[in-house]
């Protein structure tokens, strides 16, 4: 009985140390999240459409407005240096999808009508005038495109950078299940390490400069793919204003934005089936990367090519976030489109 005492002794200790640390995480992240809301309030407004509190920024003035979708985990931030050059002849408008950025926790399904819907909710309630022109990168393609075949008078043109191929995704292969597997336990996993502040933790020991502890850490909890991966975003956010870093940072560590991506990956082979038949009718522009799979220039060209009036141009110099690396050329995209549609409207 003395060893069974002495047992059950260690186990109510190590019960207590765990719980001990948890709660330690939780009272440092949520210190840390009202920290986040004073210091970076919303740059725009929240509204209330179709169920969720989106947020909506505006700058700029003249028709028709360019409206910007993001990607799949992205945010109105990562227009940033389009939305500034966009804003300088017309209307830019950047929002947040449901439960990324400032907007609200998603209160609906993810399939792409649902947010075609909430969309067309937050700039009919902002009023937006019509038509619009959608700038859509990667996912937010999908969107753009359900979109504008469900509101074709609503929309002027369309600019899609370096779009999700819709035909990979909508019977994805063994191996791109396997990746998007992945990515969901990942996501579902990450809430969890940013409720217990060990996301936070990671990424201010990183913003400091120390290397060393938050790579062990993702390795430790992610393996070698969860490390690439967030070792790309970071290198890719970089190329923002650095006043913007530790406003992404912020978003990063809210378990929100985790748990959205991990429904919106969960959605994307529904949603890319169910854009891939679609035909765009209204003006196409496609930035294609430079780096583009075979494939995935094959499936721009078709698309390009089923549309209305398609074009496609492969950017020189530029990767998947072609708005980040060539944001010159997304910018004369719009402005190339934009004065097309004024000369023939």
């Amino acid at each position: 009985m003395g060893g069974l005492g002495l047992t059950l002794h260690l186990l109510l200790l190590l019960f207590a140390l765990v719980a001990a640390v948890t709660l330690t995480g939780a009272i440092y992240q949520w210190i840390g999240a009202a920290k986040d809301r004073r210091r970076f309030p919303a740059p725009g407004r929240l509204i209330d459409a179709a169920g969720a509190q989106l947020h909506i920024h505006l700058t700029g003035q003249g028709s028709p407005p360019v409206v910007f979708e993001a990607g799949i985990a992205a945010t109105s931030l990562s227009w940033r240096l389009v939305e500034s050059e966009t804003a300088r002849f017309t209307t830019a408008v950047c929002y947040d999808r449901a439960g990324l950025g400032w907007s609200g926790a998603p209160s609906g399904p993810r399939d792409v009508w649902h947010l075609v819907e909430e969309l067309r909710a937050l700039l009919d309630k902002a009023d937006i005038s019509l038509p619009r022109i959608l700038v859509a990168h990667s996912y937010g393609a999908l969107i753009a495109r359900a979109y504008a075949a469900r509101y074709k008078s609503e929309v002027a043109g369309i600019v899609l950078v370096d779009p999700v191929p819709a035909s990979q995704w909508s019977h994805p292969s063994a191996h791109n299940r396997k990746m998007l597997g992945q990515g969901i336990v990942m996501s579902r996993f990450g809430a969890v390490l940013a409720r217990l502040g060990l996301v936070r933790f990671a990424l201010n020991r990183a913003s400091s400069g120390s290397r060393a502890l938050p790579q062990s850490i993702a390795r430790a909890t992610s393996g070698g793919a969860g490390l690439a991966f967030i070792e790309r975003m970071i290198g890719q956010i970089r190329k923002l204003p650095a006043e913007l870093l530790p406003v992404i940072q912020s978003h990063w560590c809210d378990p929100r934005c985790f748990d959205s991506m991990a429904r919106y990956l969960e959605a994307l082979p529904a949603n890319a089936a169910a854009v891939e038949a679609l035909l765009v009718e209204v003006p196409l522009r496609i930035l294609s990367a430079e780096d583009s799979s075979p494939a995935q220039r094959e499936d721009h060209r078709q698309l390009a090519e089923r549309s209305a009036s398609g074009e496609i141009e492969v950017v020189p110099g530029a990767g998947h976030w072609i708005q980040l690396d060539r944001p010159d050329v997304v910018t004369s995209a719009i402005r190339s489109l934009r004065a097309e549609i004024s000369a023939t409207s």
